[in-house]
């Protein structure tokens, strides 16, 4: 699918948030369409994880809109988006340290319909295992051999990797990740490129991301954020060699590393 002409599966209009008289969002439009990868990038405090909460519904809006594969969702919570086929990661690590990468899954598979996801009482058997999503997300993710282990054994790097796959076991339309790369070594960043490239097959991907070479290698789009606005949008290469982006924070890592 061209990247210019799908769908158009999220958009924000004006989106602003404010605390007190500091306004952390000042009314930001952004498009994202289908099956693309979409990164939002700026400096520290630019309100790109603000940006993030209003679109997942983890924090509520001061003002705008947010139209979400058609549905008006700026008042609905995180659970009702969820519902809809939004999925997050966190900058920090969420995962069962003390569970297997298995039950991690299917957990996060479980936990889509709330029924499901409160119900304690029956053991995880049948389709209550989620079998057959929880086996395709750890081949998506390259943890197939170790889906017996506990997660708190795995790497940084697989950690993280598995935090994408519990947002891909909610079968998500969106997929929304926050710094994936962070604390990650050079073999990790590799693998985690890969599979994020991969996603918009089937997802679409909104990416919050500091490491430069792959926001501009895997990316179709890019937000530039700056004091909570909006400051540039385009391609990587009119992103790299707009004048704006470079003097606002980006000066000459924008050719490589992290900003």
């Amino acid at each position: 699918m061209n990247s210019t002409t799908s769908p158009i599966l999220l958009e924000a209009q004006g989106v602003a948030k404010h605390y007190g008289k500091f306004v952390a969002l000042g009314g930001v439009d952004l498009k994202v369409r289908a099956n693309t990868v979409h990164s939002v990038i700026g400096p520290n405090g630019a309100g790109k994880t603000t940006l993030f909460h209003m679109l997942t519904g983890t924090k509520t809006v001061s003002g705008g809109r947010i139209l979400f594969d058609g549905h008006d969702v700026t008042r609905e919570p995180d659970h009702r988006r969820v519902r809809r086929g939004m999925a997050r990661s966190f900058q920090v690590t969420s995962l069962f340290l003390t569970l297997p990468v298995r039950e991690n899954l299917r957990l996060a598979a479980q936990g889509v319909a709330p029924a499901k996801a409160l119900d304690c009482w029956n053991p995880p058997v049948g389709p209550r295992s989620c079998a057959d999503t929880v086996a395709q997300v750890l081949e998506r993710v390259g943890l197939a051999r170790l889906a017996d282990t506990p997660v708190g054994n795995l790497s940084h790097g697989q950690q993280r990797r598995l935090e994408v796959g519990m947002a891909l076991a909610a079968k998500p339309k969106a997929i929304f990740l926050d710094e994936p790369t962070s604390g990650m070594g050079i073999d990790d960043l590799h693998e985690m490129k890969r599979l994020i490239q991969g996603l918009k097959d089937e997802h679409t991907v909104v990416l919050i991301e500091h490491n430069m070479d792959i926001v501009m290698d895997i990316s179709d789009t890019i937000t530039v954020m700056q004091l909570g606005r909006v400051l540039a949008e385009g391609v990587p290469a009119e992103i790299r060699s707009d004048a704006r982006v470079r003097s606002a924070y980006l000066g000459n890592m924008i050719t490589g590393g992290k900003a």
